[in-house]
């Protein structure tokens, strides 16, 4: 970690906006009205000579550096090639390069496609307690990434497993993460136009190229990234309002039944009734969204993130735009 470069970014405590470009030099956002920093309760002096330590930060490292730290490397810069010119072609899906949804990447932009060095990056975020307690009241949202372009044997070492923010604070951004997002979508969008880097296995110099190829999380996350309701009676992203879900009678917490329409109907289990509901299940399973009608379905949806913002009646099951649809690709 000795030499990467990191910022640390004030945010707002209710996590309504980021301290940077417009809103660097504000002392507190104009909705939410609260400070920047920690006060006392009797501290109402707006003098910036007595203002204590801010109220919340959170630690952004630079993926550009990162990736010009790896092509520094003669073994790395090989290592990031593997892809192209190493993995045997019998196929077989033996790697995510093998995948439909790698080719169809190639397909639709060739010239991505075509060129050795540009990586395709993995997104995973998750939350956890740091301190092992479930009784603490605080958590540590971490972001980290991988590059599919290695080999299955070094992708997922340590070493390769880059940390580009961790925000820290009593309670989980949830729906708000979009604002912490903000950074890493500008340097995203920077690596997709390219950026000047040394190749240390060649000696010379090149424009690098990177892509968000994919995300891995659990489901909670994957609500809070996608701004889905993964709650309630349509917690099923593929079947929305179709949701097949039961209610229980003496624990009020919801069972989601029905799901075996989604398996092969000449399986064993598709004909059991006491295992499940007591019912056989005979429905079609219904086609995944795809990228184009998720965001028909976001594009008239208005948010106001923060936690403490008065917000109205949500009667939409998604929640906001994904900050993902920002990217060009």
């Amino acid at each position: 970690m000795m030499g990467i470069e990191y910022e640390k970014i004030h945010a707002c405590p209710n996590d309504c906006i980021l301290y940077r470009k417009e809103f660097e030099k504000y002392d507190h956002f104009l909705k939410c009205k609260v400070s920047r920093y920690k006060r006392k309760n009797d501290d109402s002096s707006d003098d910036a000579s007595t203002k204590g330590p801010h109220a919340k930060v959170f630690w952004y490292l630079s993926l550009i550096s990162r990736l010009k730290r790896f092509f520094s490397n003669p073994n790395d810069a090989k290592n990031l090639r593997w892809h192209a010119g190493e993995r045997k072609r019998d196929g077989k899906i033996c790697h995510v390069v093998d995948s439909l949804q790698w080719k169809k990447i190639d397909s639709l932009f060739s010239n991505f496609g075509k060129e050795s060095t540009n990586l395709r990056l993995r997104l995973v975020p998750d939350g956890m307690n740091p301190y092992g307690n479930l009784i603490s009241k605080h958590t540590s949202w971490l972001v980290l990434f991988i590059i599919y372009n290695l080999s299955p044997w070094l992708c997922m070492k340590l070493k390769y497993i880059m940390l580009s923010m961790m925000i820290s604070g009593p309670s989980q951004p949830g729906n708000d993460v979009d604002v912490y997002l903000s950074p890493m979508i500008d340097g995203l969008r920077m690596l997709w136009e390219g950026v000047d880097v040394l190749d240390a296995y060649y000696g010379e110099h090149f424009n690098m190229r990177a892509m968000l190829f994919c995300t891995i999380n659990d489901f909670p996350a994957y609500g809070s990234l996608c701004g889905y309701t993964v709650k309630g009676h349509k917690a099923c992203p593929i079947c929305e309002d179709k949701t097949c879900y039961h209610q229980l009678k003496h624990g009020s917490k919801i069972v989601y039944l029905g799901h075996r329409k989604f398996l092969d109907r000449y399986l064993s289990c598709c004909n059991l009734r006491k295992a499940f509901n007591g019912k056989l299940e005979n429905g079609v399973a219904p086609k995944p969204l795809t990228a184009e009608k998720v965001y028909q379905r976001q594009q008239n949806v208005v948010v106001i993130f923060g936690k403490k913002q008065k917000k109205g009646v949500v009667k939409n099951i998604w929640k906001k735009r994904s900050v993902f649809f920002e990217l060009p690709y």
